[in-house]
């Protein structure tokens, strides 16, 4: 099979593409014909060396969709021709072919396109780990999702939707702007405005929100605690640097700043988080947003556009 190699830490250029093994289902093992791969900001630190050491040569990636091209012994929800799609893997997804533990592959409704199903994994469980795991959320509060145009923050702007919060998205672009309000936002900000912040404290009647999902917390969170209400949580999804915060403006609310990352998330809280991302795939209320596809061989190309500003929808892969 082809599949994308690393043999050392670095920028975009290590990203090899390259003939591998084909890998082979083990016990409670499952093999994936891949037709399409999710990128995803993490997979540029891991490339990185951002999160430890690795052995090399390795193949980067943990989400993507396909059909089940074989099973070990023991596995008894999958069968070969299924349509799935992944959330990890054992061998990295970035290939024509992957290896997945049983627990890391999902079934994919027929409704759903492939390079939807890549677009599910790290994207659609963060955004609902951060929800409900970190943030809490409750019917009826009210949600900002700052950056809601890229892949986390469209699924959560979908998500929040079908659970009765009311959402606020902001975007830097009137392209993703105008996506998210077609994903069901109540109300569409320009984070570049100088007045948007004044702008969310009168959508919410000078209360603040109950809870922001923050995707650059080294530019806004500073900010971020000035437009909670009381009692309000700001949960930490991504953040490219240090940044400076009064506490008073926590203190003044009893608000809490929530960090998380989805490698802690137990086997129970996934299994829980993917059976209901998979109800809501089946109900409709879920549609993952493809913001372009990139052939495989050129996924260092991909790796320097899901790091730019002005994200749109999910960047794919395909083999």
């Amino acid at each position: 099979m082809k599949a994308i190699r690393i043999y050392n830490f670095g920028g975009p250029e290590v990203l090899k593409h390259e003939q591998a093994p084909d890998p082979k289902a083990g016990p409670g093992q499952v093999v994936v014909r891949v037709k399409a791969v999710g990128v995803n900001p993490v997979d540029t630190y891991i490339r990185a060396g951002g999160y430890g050491d690795r052995s090399f040569p390795f193949t980067p990636g943990a989400d993507a969709a396909g059909i089940v091209e074989s099973v070990g012994p023991d596995v008894r929800t999958f069968k070969p021709g299924d349509r799935v799609y992944t959330h990890g893997s054992l061998s990295g997804s970035y290939a024509e072919l992957v290896l997945c533990g049983e627990n890391q592959i999902h079934p994919l409704p027929p409704k759903i396109s492939f390079n939807q199903g890549a677009a599910l994994g790290v994207p659609f469980a963060t955004a609902y780990y951060a929800l409900f795991y970190r943030g809490c959320a409750m019917p009826g509060e009210t949600l900002l999702v700052h950056g809601a145009s890229g892949g986390v923050g469209t699924a959560a702007v979908q998500i929040a939707r079908a659970h009765g919060l009311t959402v606020i998205g902001t975007g830097g672009t009137p392209k993703g702007r105008e996506l998210i309000a077609k994903e069901g936002a109540h109300h569409v900000l320009d984070h570049s405005s100088a007045d948007y912040l004044d702008q969310v404290m009168k959508l919410t009647g000078g209360k603040g929100v109950h809870l922001i999902l923050e995707m650059l917390a080294n530019v806004n969170l500073g900010n971020d605690l000035k437009i909670l209400a009381t009692h309000g949580r700001v949960v930490v999804i991504g953040s490219r640097g240090p940044v400076q915060i009064d506490p008073r403006d926590m203190m003044g609310r009893n608000a809490d700043i929530r960090g998380m990352t989805l490698f802690l998330a137990t086997g129970p809280e996934l299994a829980a988080t993917h059976a209901a991302l998979g109800a809501g795939l089946e109900n409709g209320s879920l549609r993952p947003i493809i913001g372009r596809e990139i052939p495989l061989a050129e996924a260092a190309r991909a790796h320097e556009e899901v790091m730019k500003a002005g994200a749109y929808g999910k960047i794919v892969l395909i083999p």
